[in-house]
């Protein structure tokens, strides 16, 4: 942990926000008096909503019925 006061932190602090992302735990005093502790900030988890693509897709009647002029040609590929 590094302690910094808040003058240093003033002066330095694009250097302390570099280190604090890398994993160093800052810490800002005044004086003796730790004040703030300077942390990355952890992406949100994005939550899925069900439901926002209702009504936008359409499958049609005939989906799973055969098709008709449909040949298995797949033992050729091999």
């Amino acid at each position: 942990m590094k302690i910094v006061t808040i003058h240093e932190a003033k002066t330095h602090l694009s250097r302390l926000i570099r280190e604090a992302v890398e994993g160093e735990e800052i810490v800002i005093a005044r004086g003796t008096q730790p004040l703030v502790r300077l942390t990355p900030v952890q992406p949100e988890a994005r939550t899925r909503t069900l439901g926002t693509a209702k009504g936008k897709v359409r499958i049609a009647a005939e989906f799973d019925e055969p098709i008709d002029d449909f040949t298995d040609d797949s033992h050729e590929l091999r």
